[in-house]
C-alpha cells in the first residue's frame, strides 16, 4: 500500500466553507471543456454552467470561492492566465486577474477564509536529479494587484494543507537535492524561509496528508516504520507519531484520506476522517478516529465523484455524486459518535488501540527533533486534566456497527487488543501552542 494520494485526482472542488464546488464538464463545443459550479448549501443542489467565449482546455484549473465566484488558471503561451467566472443573467461574466508564467502550476486546496487562492509553479530544474529546483508560491486571487510573489522555496514542493483557521500556515512537502522529502510549514504573510514541520527520523520521507485546524490533527504518510504508512500526530505535540494497524489494510487497498470532521476543538481523538478505499474491483468510504480501534466502512452513492466530500460539525458527511437520473446529487451519510466517547465524557478510560511502535515523531516541534519514545511521558499542558496520558487512547465501550465493506474481502483482521494496557485519557495539544511565532 502507499499512502501518496497525489496520483488520485478529485473531480470536484469544495469551496472553504461548503457552500460552493466546481469542476470541468466534458461535451461542451466540438471536444472542449467547460466549468460549472455546484450550489451545495441549499434544500437541495444544483449546477450552472459557465461558458466562457470558447470551450476550456482539459488542463484548465478551477477553484470556487466561498461567495460563489469560480477562479479559472487557463495555459497559454507558457503562462496561465487567471480569471473569475460568475454568472451573469444568461451569460457568464468574467473578471481578469493577471498571469504567472509557468509550465506546470497547480493551485492548493481553498484557503480557510474562502477568498484567496494560492498556487506552486516550479523554478528552474536541478539535471542531476531530474525535478524543479525550486518552487514559487504564488498568491493568484486575492491580493490587491494581481498574482502575488509570496517566497521562492528551494526543491520541489508539492501538497499543501492549512494548519490554522485563519490561513496564514500553509504547509507543503518539499523534496529538497537528495532526494528526501519532509513537510515544511510557510507563513503566508510572511514569506521567507520554511519551517520544518515533520521530521520523524533522519532518514525519513514525512508526508502530510491532511489537516484539522480545529483539532489539531495531523494525518501523515511516512517510510519511517520500514515500509510507508499512514499515521497521525497532533500539531504543536512532542508525542510520537502513531501509525495504527487500521489505516494499514491488507490486500492492495490504497488508503487516501480526504476530509476531517470540523468543530473537535481541542479533541483531535474524536476527529472523524472519511478516507477513499481503492482496490481494482471496489471503491468505497471509510471513517476512522484516533480514538477508534476499527475502520466503520460506508457504501458510497453510485457515481461519486471519488475523492470529494466534506464533514458537517454534527458528524454528517456530505459525499457529491452524478448518475444517469442524477445530473448533481449530494449524498448525506449520518455517521454517529461512536460510544467511547460517551464514555470518555464520563471520565471513563480504557487501553488504547494497538499502533506501529518504534517510529517516533514530533509534528510542529521542529526544533527539537529528537523525539521521546513511545514510553515516554512528558508533563502534560496546563489544564489538560491528564498526568502522562498518551494521545488518541479511546475508552472501553461497545465498538459501533460495522458496514461490510464492498468487493472482496480485502480487509485485515485486527490484532488482538492487549489488556493489560493501563486506564488513559486523551490529552490534546492545543493548537495554539504551534510554532507560530518561529515563523519570523
Amino acid at each position: 500500500m502507499t499512502a501518496r494520494p497525489a496520483l488520485l485526482p478529485t473531480p470536484l472542488t469544495i469551496a472553504a466553507g461548503g457552500a460552493y464546488a466546481a469542476r470541468l464538464v466534458a461535451g461542451y463545443g466540438d471536444g472542449g471543456w467547460c466549468p460549472e459550479r455546484w450550489t451545495l448549501d441549499g434544500p437541495e443542489p444544483y449546477t450552472v454552467q459557465l461558458p466562457g467565449g470558447q470551450p476550456e482546455e482539459a488542463g484548465s484549473r478551477l477553484q470556487p470561492l466561498a461567495d460563489g465566484r469560480v477562479l479559472i488558471a487557463r495555459r497559454a503561451d507558457g503562462r496561465y492566465h487567471f480569471s473569475l467566472l460568475y454568472p451573469s443573467g444568461p451569460d457568464t461574466g468574467e473578471l481578469p486577474l493577471g498571469a504567472v508564467e509557468s509550465d506546470g502550476l497547480t493551485l492548493l486546496p481553498p484557503a480557510p477564509d474562502g477568498a484567496r487562492v494560492y498556487a506552486l509553479a516550479p523554478q528552474g530544474e536541478d539535471a542531476s536529479a531530474g525535478r524543479p529546483a525550486g518552487t514559487a508560491l504564488w498568491m493568484v486571487c486575492g491580493g490587491t494587484f494581481g498574482p502575488e510573489l509570496v517566497t521562492v522555496l528551494a526543491g520541489e514542493c508539492s501538497g499543501g494543507a492549512w494548519l490554522d483557521a485563519e490561513g496564514r500556515l500553509l504547509a507543503l512537502d518539499r523534496t529538497d537535492a537528495t532526494g528526501q522529502t519532509r513537510a515544511v510549514t510557510v507563513d503566508v504573510e510572511h514569506g521567507g524561509e520554511p519551517t520544518e514541520l515533520l521530521r520523524i527520523s533522519e532518514d525519513s520521507n514525512d508526508r502530510l496528508l491532511l489537516a484539522d485546524p480545529d483539532s489539531g490533527l495531523l494525518l501523515v504518510s511516512s517510510d519511517a516504520p520500514g515500509t510507508e504508512r499512514i499515521g497521525w500526530g497532533v500539531l504543536g505535540s512532542h508525542r510520537p507519531v502513531r501509525f495504527p494497524e487500521a489505516l494499514h489494510p491488507e490486500g492492495g487497498v490504497r488508503v487516501t484520506p480526504f476530509a476531517a470532521q470540523p468543530g473537535q476543538m481541542l479533541l483531535p481523538e474524536r476527529c472523524a476522517v472519511a478516507l477513499r478505499m481503492t482496490t481494482p474491483e471496489a471503491e468505497w468510504v471509510a471513517v476512522w478516529r484516533p480514538q477508534q480501534r476499527e475502520l466503520v466502512h460506508l457504501p458510497v452513492p453510485e457515481g461519486w465523484l471519488a475523492g470529494a466530500g466534506r464533514w458537517t460539525a454534527d458528524g454528517q458527511l456530505l459525499l457529491p455524486y452524478v448518475s444517469a437520473s442524477t445530473p448533481c446529487g449530494l449524498a448525506r451519510l449520518n455517521v454517529p459518535d461512536p460510544p467511547e466517547a460517551a464514555g470518555a465524557a464520563t471520565g471513563a478510560a480504557g487501553p488504547a488501540a494497538p499502533e506501529k511502535p518504534g517510529a517516533p515523531g514530533t509534528p510542529g516541534a521542529p526544533e527539537t527533533p529528537e523525539a521521546a519514545p513511545e514510553s515516554a511521558a512528558p508533563p502534560s499542558e496546563p489544564g489538560s486534566g491528564s498526568e502522562g496520558a498518551p494521545e488518541g487512547a479511546g475508552t472501553e465501550a461497545a465498538a459501533p456497527a460495522r458496514t461490510p465493506a464492498p468487493g472482496p474481502e480485502t480487509h485485515p483482521r485486527q490484532h488482538p487488543e492487549p489488556e493489560d494496557l493501563p486506564p488513559a485519557v486523551a490529552k490534546p495539544v492545543p493548537l495554539q501552542q504551534a510554532p507560530l511565532a518561529r515563523l519570523g
